[in-house]
Order: structure tokens, then C-alpha cells, then sequence
């Protein structure tokens, strides 16, 4: 390996490695501001800048320049520390004195690097430039005179989010970035907050609420979908206030989608905050002891048969877990994960993981999409899709709505009869498919959540089966999940196994068959059909579920609670508390615990750590936090004809997809200003 001197020490390093590289690996601190790993480079800001011998006798921006064998850097020279003082000094010329009003202020890279690489005072007298607000939706908000031009926003923009709403205008001392007065129209667009490293682009939501130093940190996970972005939640006192991405390179890298960054407003708005019950058509508020006695009232006298459970998409499994025990102990195995009526069991791990994990996306070089949209449905994952697609190395083809999901790919049809002629060995995609090195499918919930779901199902594997997709160390079948809970329920075996699905269930109580349904935070079923049965829901919003319900028993958000999740990969991760709970609301378990007192079949378990150690007894993979155990492989789906309907995409709208997401007044103003305005633009659906 060649080698170079860092200051005087001797380091080892790869080929096609820079300058900046070399010296962070030797323990140099390199000041910036344009350079970010995940990003291309642009070397605008200057602000890198080292002595390099042999070379020029001048500074060199280190971002931009390749090590060399036998180079000799200097981070800190007389040259170097006058270059750096100089392009602060220039950095600055123009910058406001907005510190103490800026939400960027104790966080900032500039205050940062100024107080460590700058003068400490300004030669320049002239007067400092002026740049208008720019509009850019109703997420980012924008002090453009702050702005030094290093063009994070515009490449993040551009390369990962895939659009190209973000440009720089004009030259010189007239540069300026913008949108031309329109919002981002990007999944991902509040990564550039993250990016900017100067307070020009800051959250339009969370400005002027609160100082970093004032908030209480907490590591958690995201459950806005499945992926399980890692997060980190800010409070200030028990209102969560902002939600962070944190690194984790397999899962989220270091984006997270504006809906996990933005929806958290939404739970401060319609929260249920103490027992109810139906008394003469009407809701009225109720303690605990009455809440529990009308449900034991509703049980008395039925059999397992008669009473049914649905979980809803965002549901922790331990609460799974002891509702599952809990239908169980009343004779009933009505119990469903599956809310969208996924025709997907337990049978095989394999076949409802994303087997090829997150990160090995990476190492796929063709890729079939069936009945998904990525961008909407996971758009963490789409922006790997396209990671990859941009090295050149992945082939892409798509089965159902031709969407723009930020890459090119070839249109291969709208449902199953394309499908069809893949799992046959015909086509031109399918040669390809064959002749890749690591070919990868992915199948999402508008093909699966059908009534021929199952034959789809069979179908998705045969093509996988028949394209060499799964081999050793290689496993490119993959189910795109949009459920945190999903994966979890069906880990535990919250399907029912000899009793009723969520669509047998629904039609039983419309016959009569059924007369209790528990819904634990289920609100995307269709509760019109439970008009027959006495209903009870559990939950943190006041949502769907809850308008048809007879009992109320106030839950906790995923903020407000500690709990497993198993993301759509298989990783078992585990969120954390960061608020509590408002008013008379209880964590989901102990409220189950408590109801199966009342109900006189209690639950063995009288702590988390209890109901923990017995769940992860049952089921050993739960115990191993942030990591993928493998699925086993074997033959599922259905053999059969599959109906010629076309695939369609489950979600009509990104931002409000939860009750979390639909009691947010920051995701109703970007439905109507990017999803509604798109549609009358277009007349489409898009």
C-alpha cells in the first residue's frame, strides 16, 4: 500500500484516497464546510486547505487533490493556519450577526470552526450583502444571507433525493441558491437542515423553540414505516419537540424521510388521554375500573370463536405479544398483524423479510419491483436503490404504476400477466435477471395485500427461483414491508393459525359470528363493518379506530414507551422513553396486563423486564438487539391464476399515512402545498 507523511507521521492508505481522507485517518483534524462523505465533491468553500510537499508553494484543498505515495502533508504550518484565518475571514464578510436569533446557534459548524480557525477580528468595513428569503415549502425555512454557497443542499438534493428542485443561481458575489419559489419536492428534503452547516437552511416547524442545551436526548427507532431509520428524539420536558437521524450505515445511513422528522407535531394534537365508553350512541369519559367492567361485561358468557384481535401498523411487539396471550387465555385465535390483508404467513421467515438486507442493496446489479412504490413506501430504501443505480451497476424494471421513483428502470407492465411471463423464464428483463451477479426482487404490499395475494406471492418466487436469486450468501428475495409492526407479529405468530384473518373477521361480525373485537392501535381496517360487534380500541389518537369503538383504553405514542421492533430486514432494534404518556394513559402492555386481572385470566408477567424475558424465552431471536437473524427458505405462496387486475400503490398520500402523521398540521400543509398541488398540476394520482 502506498504511504505518506501526516505531520510527520507515516501512514498507510488506499488508492483513490484524498488528501482530507489520509489526514483524518492519521488523526488530523481537517476544518470544512462543502465536503460530506455521501456527497460529490466541490471544493467550493476552501476551507480544507493544507501544504502538500512536493507541490506548489501554496495551500491545496485537500478535499479535492488525491494522495499521493511518498506525499508529505502539513495541517498545521504557518501557511496553512494564515489560509484558513484568510477564507474565515472571507467566509464571513458577509454573514449576519444572527447568533443569538439563530436556530442553528450552540449546534453551528460555522461558530464552531470560526471560534477554533478564525482571526478573532474583521479587516472588512464595506457594507455586507443582502439576499431575499427564498421559499421552499413548508419545511425548510430559509435566511439566505447566511448563506456561503457550499452547495450541500443542491448536490444532496440532486444525487440522493433525486431531484433537481435545488439549483445555484448566478455568479460571484450574485450567487444565490434557490428553488424558484417552490417547495422541494422530495421525500427527503429535510436532510439538507442536517446539511447545512451555517443556519441558512433551518426547520420551519421547530424555529424558535427551543436552544440544543435546553432538550433531553433520546436514542429510539423510527416507526413511520418499516425500515427503522434510527432516530434520535428531543424533548423538553414531556413535549417532544424534534426528531434527528442517527448514523447507522446498515439501516438509514445518516438520512431520515420527512415524515419521521416532521409528524411529531402530531403528537401533541388529538391524543386520548383517559378511558371512554359509549353510553347512548355517545362517547363519554369514564375511569379505568368502569372501562375494564364493560369490557368484561362484553366478554362474559362468549367463546373464543366470537371475540377477535387486529394490530395495528405501528403496535411494539411486546404488546403483541401479551394481546396474543391474552385472546389466547379466552380460548381465541383471532388474532391478526396484517390490517392491508397481506396474504403472507409465518409459515418461513424467508418469505416476508427483506432477505438481501438494507445495506445489500449495494451489491445487487438487477432489480425487479413488483407492486410497490419505494419513493412513498420507504423512501430511505429507494435513495439506496438509487445509491446504486448511480455507480451504473443496477438494472432496474418495474411491475405496476409507472412512477418516477428518482432512477431509471424499464416499464415491464401494470400487473400480474407481466409477472407471469417473468416467473415463465420469457422476457427480455428476465435475461437479465438470469445473467446478473446478484439479482434482487422486491415485492410490496399492492401485490401481496390482494385477493389473489398468494398467487402473486408463488409467482414472486418462482421468478426469484428460476433467476438464481437465492444461493449461498445470497438471498435477493425480498418483501418490502410499510408496518414496523409487521415483521415483529408474524415473528411472534400474531396470524391466526387455525382461527380467522382481518377480512374473515370483518365479515363475521357483519354476519354476527363475531361480537367482541379488540383493535390495538388498528385504524386501517374498514371499522364500517363493525358496526355488530362491541368494540374496543386501544390507542394513543383519537383516529378511525377510535370513532367506532364502544371502549376507549387510552395507550402510549412510540415516543412514550419502551419496545421491541423487528424492521422490515429482520433487525431487532428497541425504542426507548423519551416523554410520558398524557393524562391517564398507560404503556400498552400494562394496560393489557391489568384488563387480564379484571377479566380473571391474568397474564403471567408483572414487570416489562417479566414479559421481556418470557417473550424472548419463546422466541430467542428477539433478544439479539440490532441484528438480523436469517430466514429459513422453503415453499410458500399459492400456485394458481392470478386476477388480471393491475397493481396498484397502497399509499394515496405520503404524509399522512397514521393517525400520528393525520393529527399533524405539518404534514396537512404538505399535502396540500407538494401532493395536492402536484395532482391539479398533472391531473394525475401521482
Amino acid at each position: 500500500m502506498p504511504t505518506c507523511k501526516v505531520d510527520g507521521k507515516e501512514v498507510e492508505f488506499e488508492n483513490g484516497m484524498t488528501v482530507l481522507q489520509v489526514c483524518e485517518q492519521a488523526g488530523a483534524e481537517i476544518p470544512r464546510f462543502c465536503y460530506h462523505e455521501r456527497l460529490s465533491i466541490a471544493g467550493n468553500c476552501r476551507m480544507c486547505l493544507v501544504e502538500v510537499k512536493p507541490g506548489p508553494p501554496k495551500p491545496a484543498a485537500s478535499c479535492a487533490l488525491p494522495a499521493g505515495d511518498g506525499m508529505e502533508i502539513f495541517t498545521d504550518s504557518e501557511m496553512v493556519r494564515s489560509a484558513r484565518n484568510g477564507v474565515m475571514e472571507f467566509l464571513l464578510i458577509n454573514h449576519p450577526l444572527d447568533c443569538p436569533v439563530c436556530d442553528q446557534g450552540g449546534e453551528c459548524d460555522l461558530q464552531d470552526q470560526a471560534m477554533i480557525f478564525g482571526r478573532g477580528f474583521s479587516r472588512f468595513d464595506e457594507d455586507k450583502r443582502a439576499v431575499k428569503e427564498k421559499y421552499m415549502g413548508p419545511l425548510i425555512g430559509t435566511v439566505m444571507t447566511r448563506c456561503i454557497h457550499c452547495t450541500r443542499c443542491v448536490r444532496f438534493s440532486t444525487e440522493v433525493a433525486g431531484v433537481t428542485d435545488m439549483g445555484l443561481l448566478n455568479r460571484g458575489e450574485h450567487a444565490e441558491i434557490s428553488t424558484l419559489e417552490k417547495a422541494v419536492s422530495s421525500e427527503l428534503s429535510g436532510n439538507v437542515i442536517d446539511l447545512c452547516p451555517v443556519g441558512a437552511l433551518t426547520s420551519k416547524p421547530y424555529a424558535f423553540n427551543a436552544r440544543p442545551w435546553e432538550l433531553k436526548k433520546t436514542e429510539s427507532v423510527d416507526v413511520m414505516d418499516a425500515v427503522g431509520s434510527n432516530i434520535r428524539i428531543d424533548t423538553r420536558g414531556n413535549e417532544v419537540l424534534r426528531v434527528l437521524p442517527r448514523l447507522n450505515e446498515d439501516v438509514n445511513e445518516e438520512w431520515i424521510s420527512d415524515k419521521t422528522r416532521f409528524a411529531v407535531d402530531g403528537l401533541r394534537r388529538q391524543r386520548l388521554d383517559r378511558p371512554y365508553i359509549r353510553k347512548d350512541g355517545k362517547l363519554t369519559a369514564a375511569s379505568w375500573d368502569e372501562a375494564f367492567a364493560a369490557i368484561a361485561e362484553a366478554v362474559k358468557g362468549k367463546s373464543g370463536s366470537e371475540i377477535a384481535a387486529v394490530a395495528g401498523d405501528q403496535v411494539d411487539v411486546e404488546s403483541m405479544y401479551a394481546l396474543k396471550a391474552l385472546l389466547a387465555s379466552l380460548g381465541s385465535n383471532n388474532v391478526d398483524c396484517r390490517q392491508d390483508g397481506a396474504k403472507i404467513d409465518n409459515t418461513h421467515r424467508g418469505s416476508y423479510l427483506f432477505n438481501s438486507s438494507i445495506a445489500g442493496i449495494e451489491e445487487a446489479d438487477a432489480l425487479l419491483i413488483v407492486g410497490t412504490n419505494p419513493r412513498w413506501e420507504a423512501p430511505i430504501i429507494n435513495a439506496r436503490i438509487r445509491k446504486q443505480w448511480l455507480t451504473g451497476g443496477l438494472k432496474v424494471g418495474l411491475i405496476g404504476s409507472n412512477l418516477d421513483l428518482t432512477y431509471d428502470y424499464d416499464y415491464l407492465g401494470a400487473g400480474p400477466d407481466s409477472l407471469k411471463e417473468l416467473a415463465a423464464g420469457k422476457g427480455d428483463f428476465f435475461k437479465v435477471l438470469k445473467g446478473a451477479k446478484n439479482p434482487m426482487i422486491i415485492v410490496g404490499s399492492g401485490a401481496i395485500a390482494r385477493a389473489d395475494g398468494a398467487q402473486v406471492l408463488a409467482a414472486a418466487k418462482a421468478v426469484a427461483d428460476k433467476a438464481g436469486m437465492v444461493r449461498d450468501g445470497w438471498n435477493g428475495f425480498n418483501i418490502l414491508h410499510r408496518a414496523a409492526s409487521r415483521v415483529g407479529g408474524l415473528d411472534i405468530g400474531f396470524v391466526p393459525e387455525k382461527g380467522q384473518d382481518v377480512d374473515s373477521m370483518l365479515n363475521g361480525v357483519v354476519k354476527g359470528e363475531v361480537k367482541v373485537v379488540y383493535l390495538l392501535e388498528a385504524d386501517e381496517i374498514d371499522t364500517s363493518k363493525l358496526n355488530n360487534a362491541f368494540v374496543v380500541y386501544q390507542g394513543h389518537h383519537g383516529d378511525k379506530g377510535a370513532h367506532a369503538a364502544d371502549v376507549i383504553l387510552p395507550g402510549a405514542a412510540y415516543t412514550e414507551k419502551s419496545g421491541t421492533y423487528v424492521n422490515t430486514e429482520g433487525r431487532v432494534q428497541v425504542s426507548r422513553v423519551a416523554a410520558f404518556p398524557p393524562g391517564e394513559a398507560k404503556e400498552d402492555w400494562a394496560i393489557l396486563r391489568a384488563l387480564s386481572a379484571k377479566l380473571e385470566k391474568t397474564l403471567p408477567f408483572d414487570s416489562l423486564t417479566d414479559l421481556r424475558n418470557k417473550m424472548r424465552g419463546e422466541f430467542p431471536h428477539l433478544a439479539e438487539v440490532d441484528s438480523v437473524s436469517a430466514g429459513n427458505w422453503g415453499d410458500f405462496g399459492v400456485a394458481g391464476d392470478m386476477a388480471p387486475g393491475a397493481f396498484e400503490n397502497p399509499i394515496e398520500n405520503f404524509y399522512m399515512t397514521c393517525p400520528i402523521s393525520r393529527a399533524s398540521e405539518t404534514m396537512a400543509q404538505c399535502t396540500q402545498e407538494v401532493v395536492l398541488n402536484v395532482r391539479e398540476a398533472t391531473g394525475t394520482n401521482a
